[in-house]
């Protein structure tokens, strides 16, 4: 929004240089003028059909010259002369690049624009002609963008066009306005004149006229059909006590907001009863059995004796140590109306449970996702397990599962696998992709199948299962004929919002996948907000409660204050021995984003502390922009990788470069070296050869 600002005070700095750099006089300036109107009043056609002609050619090439053009046009011709002109000729030259775009130049267009035009075929598949009015109304995405983009759209070329040149019309009458103001001017003193000043500060609010008047036009179609109520009985509402949910009650308790938290379920959400706590107990098990075995190699040597009934009954000790931070008990005394049932949207301000109503300003769902099971034939029959019912199956058993299959690669499914092999468990992991883990960089999935497999995991990548069933024994079939039989089958191929049952079908809302959000987390209607794992698109504790934030803020702030939700970098983990960890970019997101990068790697096999405690697999590597220290993305494989990376996430996101990190003293020995050790790497990469060579100069010259 700085843009228009900036751009008024650039046309005041570009006159006052006209006047210093070229005759200041009245007289060559009005000369100049009148010699141009009076070779118009000569050939009256001539000047605004050439004119015509070129905005066109220039609207129609994507030249960067159209602004200008329109400033020259409104001073030479005047306001009413000039409009009609630079209106047509400018809708006129986007159709052109439309066309172009579409028949000419498809293909180009759709691998320069990458990213962009998915974010654009997304806005009109939900907004139609309406998401179009609105980029030509505030042109937050650049003028031959659009125009090129639309050509890969279904949308019509006339469609284009209509709409084209009626939400460009407000900004070009603004622009115009000026520019008839500019060719007024006879002087220097003539900047400060009524008129132009007028203009000038016309030229600075207009986006915010204007997005104010899109947000009242799109909040009418929202809630068309509606009824808004006069009073609340609530700020807000929450539906679901996962991370978002919670976070976002205590966000609007501490703002002293009315709030009400509805949970069917568990306070705690998934990651407390069946997913990161259980899952971190677990592993801390398998990895305290893994180092006793591993002790020879420091000089320590003994056999580790699982007990299994003790293991699983630490996992409950572990969930209900932290189960106070997200008890009912302690949001009641922070001041949340906390309600246990299931709550259902009546339209866009009431929610119903148990009979009971109640209005609300503002609604936050954060009803979290459940595991997803594959319609695979006979899958069915063999009970099979997911996040969900996993620990109650393993409390069951006298000791680790001797014949476990676990469906899915991904991070619940690498971690669980090590860590019931560790245990003593049989295990084989299944992966429909060619490797584990697949969003992270080739050489983390390597290194982890290694490690899987060195402790006992049977990893059976690029594998399909086809079907199951019950022969004695349960059995899955792979796509290569393979069967293998088991005891226990986890499922852990992915998770699906839960949409269904709120009544959001009836407020026009889908449920098919997660919950379609703007950049402030707000839905089709604006009121009713989404976080967590229903917004998507990290299904991650950490993002779920940047997001709870987010939204509360932004449900009791609008329209005051909004914040944006992808504002920060989110790291992720995964809790393998060796840990991965990750935020930004990996190369391969860089480089189909076609983002001018470069790439630095640190062993830590050569940092000191690494070396001492005998744990030297792995990286640091940091992914800067080219010529930079920007940091765009970074991937830490080895002990403590979570813990490495938290330096780096601090550095992006408070727009800290690699030099921040190396200029920083940093503890020796400690893992967190190794951060800087990488940030090290970089700057000796990019020193200047000229500038050594002078210091070298320099040194022997001190010398004498």
């Amino acid at each position: 929004m700085r843009k228009p600002i900036i751009f008024a005070a650039l046309i005041v700095v570009a006159v006052i240089a006209t006047f210093i750099v070229a005759d200041p006089s009245p007289d060559s300036l009005r000369n100049l003028r009148d010699g141009l109107r009076g070779w118009q009043a000569s050939y009256p056609l001539a000047l605004p059909l050439g004119f015509f002609v070129l905005y066109v050619a220039i609207a129609a090439l994507s030249l960067p010259f159209a602004l200008w053009m329109t400033l020259l046009g409104a001073a030479l011709f005047g306001f009413w002369q000039g409009l009609v002109l630079i209106s047509f000729a400018s809708s006129i030259g986007a159709l052109l690049a439309f066309l172009v775009g579409r028949y000419l130049m498809r293909d180009w267009v759709r691998g320069k624009l990458g990213n962009r035009l998915g974010a654009i075929e997304k806005g009109v598949a939900r907004d139609g002609a309406f998401y179009l009015f609105s980029l030509r109304l505030i042109p937050v995405v650049p003028f031959f963008v659009i125009n090129l983009a639309f050509g890969l759209t279904q949308m019509k070329a006339l469609r284009f066009y209509i709409i084209s040149q009626l939400g460009m019309l407000p900004g070009t009458v603004v622009y115009v306005a000026a520019g008839a103001q500019l060719g007024q001017l006879n002087s220097l003193s003539g900047i400060l004149s009524p008129g132009l000043l007028g203009a000038f500060v016309l030229l600075a609010i207009f986006p915010w006229i204007a997005r104010a008047g899109l947000r009242i036009v799109a909040r009418r179609r929202a809630y068309r059909g509606f009824t808004r109520p006069k009073s609340f009985d609530r700020n807000l509402t929450v539906i679901g006590a996962g991370a978002a949910g919670l976070v976002a009650s205590y966000v609007a308790a501490q703002a002293k907001a009315k709030v009400t938290l509805v949970e069917q379920a568990q306070m705690g959400g998934d990651c407390l009863n069946s997913g990161c706590v259980p899952s971190k107990a677990l592993i801390a098990s398998g990895r305290a059995a893994a180092n006793a075995s591993a002790g020879a190699a420091l000089g320590v040597s003994s056999e580790p004796v699982v007990d299994w009934s003790r293991v699983t009954a630490r996992i409950s000790e572990v969930i209900a140590t932290i189960a106070p931070n997200d008890s009912v008990e302690r949001y009641e005394g922070l001041g949340v109306d906390v309600r246990r049932g299931h709550a259902t949207l009546i339209d866009p301000w009431t929610v119903e449970m148990d009979g009971q109503r109640w209005s609300s300003r503002a609604i936050v769902l954060a009803t979290g996702a459940a595991p997803v099971i594959p319609p695979l034939p006979g899958l069915d029959q063999v009970e099979p397990l997911t996040s969900e019912t996993l620990w109650a199956a393993l409390a069951a058993r006298p000791a680790p599962p001797e014949r476990m299959v676990i469906l899915g690669g991904g991070p619940i499914g690498c971690e669980l696998a090590q860590a019931i092999a560790r245990l003593g468990g049989g295990v084989t992991l299944i992966e429909a992709a060619d490797r584990l883990v697949e969003r992270e960089e080739p050489e983390v999935s390597d290194a982890l199948q290694a490690a899987l497999r060195h402790d006992g995991v049977d990893v059976k990548a690029g594998a399909k299962a086809m079907q199951f069933g019950v022969d004695g024994d349960k059995w899955v079939e792979l796509d290569d004929g393979t069967r293998i039989a088991f005891d226990m089958l986890l499922v852990a191929v992915g998770r699906r919002a839960r949409l269904e049952g709120y009544g959001l079908e009836e407020l026009g809302i889908r449920t098919d996948r997660v919950i379609e959000t703007n950049e402030y987390l707000e839905t089709l209607l604006p009121n009713i907000l989404a976080a967590g794992d229903v917004a998507g698109p990290l299904q991650l504790t950490n993002a779920a409660g940047h997001q709870g934030w987010i939204a509360a803020a932004n449900a009791l702030a609008a329209p005051f204050w909004r914040f944006k939700a992808a504002s920060a970098p989110i790291p992720a983990a995964v809790f393998t021995a060796p840990e991965v960890a990750r935020v930004g970019l990996t190369v391969a997101e860089a480089e189909a984003q076609e983002i001018a990068h470069e790439v630095v790697r640190y062993p830590l096999g050569d940092l000191d502390r690494a070396i001492t405690e005998g744990a030297r697999e792995g990286f640091v590597q940091i992914i800067t922009a080219k010529g930079s220290d920007k940091i765009l993305g970074a991937t830490v494989l080895g002990d403590h990788a979570g813990e490495i990376l938290a330096e780096v996430t601090l550095a992006m996101r408070h727009k800290l470069g690699l030099g921040k990190i190396l200029s920083t003293p940093h503890i020796y020995p400690s893992w967190s070296e190794a951060a800087k050790n990488a940030a090290g790497r970089w700057r000796q990469g990019h020193v200047n050869p000229r500038m050594l060579a002078l210091a070298s100069r320099f040194m022997t010259w001190r010398r004498g």
